[in-house]
């Protein structure tokens, strides 16, 4: 079947037209004119972590202005191809045409999920939590499963990731993990994980060999920055140290460096035990205390918002994505249909797609929910 190069062509045209029109190109440049600025200060590695948020921040964003910069002529390029290709019935370089489109069509898709990433916390690193729910030891193995998934995702595209904290269950598997995934825009991305996951398979912890569903929760939270002010009283907080413990609860450190924090106001618990000190193990955990504080402010903000705008009809729900290995090889997400035909490539980090839809998915319930608040 022959291929309509002009018809592709012209969606390129088309689609990166609607990108430009919603990306502040002059802002993007002056924002980059700052973070180059602040990348060149002499004494900016003072600060490692700070050092490295700016440098990740200015490449994401030099990258982008490339991109947006650089695409039309990218374009006009392919077009220039083919038009040349066509007149000499050169199929070498309509195949190389072919290919190009193909690339710069992945390529716009992912700038285009970029532009709707417009939260007030979407640029930031993600603080991600895996527990286990109902299910047993299939729960703790799932929960596992996901963990890693989400180490996968962020190692596949050399993101930073760093587990905090590990509660291993014990049987198999994990009750809980926190993770941090140090890239722009990570928490934007995979905000869509939060809810309930549900894995159905054939139990390995079961003799005689019946199907179990399990479940796990995920939480996702934009990690807190020197610049954000969440004031938290120290009388509100009660500390408890011990000592770190490895899979089947045995003891990994020899003394009581592992530190758990409650909030007793809101009743959020972290444990932090990774770190090689109960002062960093502290401080680690006083960070993810403070972006949980943070998300749940954003939570109680946008419900008192939703009940001024009234109910939204599509709402993400509990249930948000059913992993199937048995009797058929299924991963499907319940909000946007969006499914894939095999859970292996999924639990090793293969998650993109999931991740475009959901976004996508996210805007559409924004939009609705703005245009039912303005006509009630």
């Amino acid at each position: 079947m022959a291929i309509d190069f002009a018809a592709q062509i012209a969606a390129l045209q088309q689609t990166f037209g609607s990108i430009r029109d919603v990306s502040d190109v002059e802002q993007l440049r002056s924002e980059v004119a700052e973070l180059t600025e602040a990348a060149a200060a002499p004494n900016l590695w003072d600060n490692p972590d700070e050092a490295q948020a700016v440098t990740s921040k200015l490449s994401h964003k030099q990258s982008t202005l490339e991109k947006l910069e650089r695409f039309d002529s990218r374009i006009e390029d392919v077009e220039l191809l083919v038009s040349m290709a066509q007149d000499e019935d050169d199929q070498e370089s309509l195949d190389e045409a072919t290919a190009e489109i193909e690339k710069l069509n992945k390529e716009l898709s992912a700038l285009e999920i970029s532009t709707l990433l417009s939260g007030e916390y979407d640029e930031r690193a993600a603080v991600i939590t895996v527990r286990s729910g109902a299910g047993g030891d299939d729960a703790t193995d799932f929960a596992q499963t996901l963990a890693r998934m989400y180490i996968r995702w962020a190692e596949n595209k050399d993101y930073g990731v760093q587990e905090l904290d590990t509660s291993y269950a014990e049987g198999a598997g994990i009750k809980s993990a926190t993770i941090q995934v140090n890239a722009p825009y990570a928490f934007g991305t995979l905000s869509v994980e939060a809810g309930t996951h549900r894995l159905v398979r054939i139990s390995p912890f079961d003799n005689q060999g019946r199907r179990q569903t399990s479940f796990a929760a995920v939480e996702v939270v934009p990690l807190i920055e020197t610049t954000d002010h969440i004031d938290i009283d120290e009388n509100d907080l009660r500390i408890d140290v011990f000592r770190s413990s490895g899979p089947g609860g045995q003891s990994v450190n020899t003394t009581d460096s592992a530190v758990r924090i409650t909030h007793e106001p809101t009743g959020i618990v972290v444990s932090m035990q990774n770190e090689k000190s109960q002062i960093q193990n502290r401080a680690a955990a006083m960070r993810v205390l403070q972006s949980r504080l943070l998300a749940r402010k954003q939570e109680e903000e946008e419900a008192q918002k939703k009940s001024l705008a009234g109910d939204i009809k599509a709402s993400w729900g509990d249930q948000m994505r059913s992993y199937v290995t048995h009797p058929y090889q299924m991963v499907k997400d319940l909000r946007t249909n969006y499914e894939v035909n095999n859970p292996q490539a999924v639990f090793d980090g293969d998650i993109d797609g999931f991740l475009e839809a959901g976004i996508r998915w996210r805007k559409e319930q924004e939009k609705a929910a703005e245009a039912e608040a303005s006509n009630p």
